[in-house]
């Protein structure tokens, strides 16, 4: 499979490594810094905190052109504009793998309805300079699979196809007939997360503020109130209903958790920054819209 990723960060480098080491033709596409890193060393990996680093030696690109067979786009949700203006001169199917609550719509408005795809990366990791430590592999990532699905939840060849290939590749994806529902779900969700997150400092600190988590928990309630039943993923209806002292336990034990230190939540960027305001703008305008 001829496979172009967007974006170099911490989920699109580990993506287009593991399936270059598939034996896929990947390029990933990078700028600035960044570029001149990948051109240098390759996408550097460690798991954890090991002191093992790999360098897989994806081909990196600036400016991409000709066709793929799949575009996988894994930038955050207030680069996707710059991105799509890209995709027009490109061909092939493009899978959207992104923090994302506007639909499908507004994709396919500039690229063509036929090429939009909808999915979400579990993969987590940090940025240790130059390298990427990726999430210790666990119960976690065998129990979250990588949603993918069609806007319109029809199971096609396409996906079928896409699926295949990356469970081939090692990569837990699956097929998911609700995508669309899923992102939104999980948006109302991941908003009131990070703004609380973002506020108290880092997850360790949030999970200290009881009353903090409290008030996000009813924040998160409030959007997924808001969200179609049943619940996509399925787990959020556990979040609907649980006792609210139950929840708010829970999520103070999720936040010092390993898997919250390397989901991103700990880094207060600019562009972390921009991203929740975007998704911030997308959840208030499916509220008003029902």
């Amino acid at each position: 499979m001829k496979l172009l990723v967007y974006g170099a960060g911490i989920t699109g480098s580990m993506f287009a490594a593991r399936l270059h080491d598939a034996g896929h033709d990947v390029s990933l596409v990078a700028r600035g810094e960044r570029l001149a890193a990948l051109r240098r060393h390759g996408v550097q990996l460690a798991e954890g905190s090991s002191p093992v680093v790999r360098s897989v030696p994806v081909p990196v690109v600036e400016h991409p052109d000709g066709s793929y067979d799949l575009i996988a786009v894994l930038v955050r949700t207030h680069q996707v504009d710059a991105v799509l203006r890209s995709l027009t001169g490109l061909g092939g199917d493009v899978l959207f793998m992104l923090n994302w609550a506007a639909g499908a719509e507004p994709l396919g408005a500039v690229i063509g309805h036929e090429r939009v795809l909808l999915g979400f990366p579990t993969d987590g990791g940090t940025r240790d300079g130059d390298v990427v430590r990726y999430r210790p592999a666990g119960l976690l990532t065998r129990l979250a699979p990588m949603p993918i699905g069609e806007p319109g939840g029809a199971a096609t060849p396409r996906l079928d196809r896409i699926v295949r290939a990356f469970r081939a590749a090692g990569i837990n994806a699956k097929a998911e007939p609700r995508m669309d529902a899923w992102l939104k779900t999980h948006a109302a969700f991941a908003v009131p997360l990070e703004h609380a997150v973002h506020a108290a400092g880092g997850p360790v600190s949030l999970a200290g503020d009881p009353a903090a988590v409290r008030g996000m928990v009813h924040l998160i309630r409030q959007n997924l109130a808001t969200m179609p039943a049943p619940a996509v993923p399925s787990g959020f209806a556990a979040v609907r209903t649980l006792p609210e002292g139950l929840l708010v336990a829970a999520l103070r034990r999720f936040l010092r958790s390993p898997t919250a230190a390397y989901s991103g939540l700990a880094v207060a960027s600019p562009a972390a920054t921009a991203e929740l305001e975007r998704m911030t703008e997308q959840i208030r305008a499916q509220a008003k819209a029902r």
